[in-house]
């Protein structure tokens, strides 16, 4: 019944939060859509991103009062909000998302997700969305690339004047390079080598490193542990059933060859930033490994 009444408090304080200040966050982003120039566009994206870094502290104070999890974050000492990241993470559950931000709210720029086209139509969400300058994208098949050759390279023009904003705010750009949450089931459907990852797909991080790189000052490999062999979901933590949580910060420095050539076009580039990609998740399987032992 205490667990139950717990969630049920965070939840509706969760809600109340939201409810607050999603009002003046869409009250800014309609007046940055009416801006008759960039200058002022630029003045109201700080403010849109003051309200959501607002929103998100209020919600780690929220975690910190009422959540008993110790948040064991490693590895953040020197980011800046003057700088703009690559966040490469791995992906288990719907509590990496606090995670993230109990790791880099208000440390460096308020950060943002590569979002499907479609989703700037959504009501109220495509307005928020676009107001934070989230970078819409749009990813053509290779069906549909083979039956109209002439759209080749399309998707990245879109998604690099997507990014233009980005010249005027610095940006944290994450990227789940394992496209959805690892489990046991889709470790066994894929054949995956790593004892605690799925698979990365490189394609995702090469189509952001072109669309960004020369603008991305550091990239941040984010791991994240928990207890045990399965990860917890969003109700365990609400409800103080996860004791720790260990978020491992590593900066390291982007090589300006990953955003040199055409991923798509180029096998020797594409093999240059697969072998990258591969090098990262072999090192992360192994620190994970290292940091449960610590759990």
């Amino acid at each position: 019944m205490r667990r139950l009444l717990t969630a049920g408090s965070i939840i509706l304080l969760l809600l109340l939060n939201t409810l607050i200040l999603i009002g003046p966050l869409l009250l800014i982003a309609v007046l940055k859509l009416a801006a008759p120039n960039r200058r002022l566009r630029a003045l109201f994206s700080r403010g849109v991103m003051w309200v959501a870094e607002t929103w998100a502290e209020i919600d780690k104070l929220i975690f910190a009062w009422l959540v008993p999890t110790v948040w064991d974050i490693r590895g953040g000492a020197g980011l800046r909000r003057d700088r703009s990241y690559l966040v490469v993470s791995n992906h288990q559950s719907w509590v990496d998302i606090p995670a993230l931000v109990l790791a880099f709210n208000r440390k460096t720029p308020y950060f943002k997700f590569f979002l499907k086209q479609e989703l700037i139509w959504v009501p109220f969400l495509g307005l928020a969305f676009w107001a934070l300058d989230y970078p819409f994208m749009k990813r053509y098949s290779k069906a549909y690339l083979a039956r109209h050759p002439h759209m080749q390279g399309k998707d990245l023009e879109i998604t690099k004047a997507a990014c233009e904003r980005f010249k005027d705010l610095p940006v944290t750009v994450v990227n789940y390079l394992e496209g959805t949450r690892c489990t046991p089931a889709k470790q066994a459907q894929q054949g995956s080598p790593y004892q605690h990852l799925l698979k990365p797909k490189a394609g995702g991080v090469a189509f952001t490193l072109a669309a960004l790189g020369p603008q991305l000052d550091a990239l941040l490999d984010v791991t994240v542990v928990y207890p045990g062999n399965r990860a917890p979901g969003f109700w365990a933590l609400l409800s103080g059933q996860i004791p720790t949580i260990i978020v491992d910060i590593q900066p390291r420095e982007l090589d300006p060859q990953l955003w040199a050539g055409d991923y798509e076009r180029d096998p020797e580039f594409r093999q240059l930033v697969q072998g990258w990609v591969s090098g990262l998740w072999e090192e992360k399987d192994v620190r994970i490994a290292d940091l449960k032992r610590q759990l």
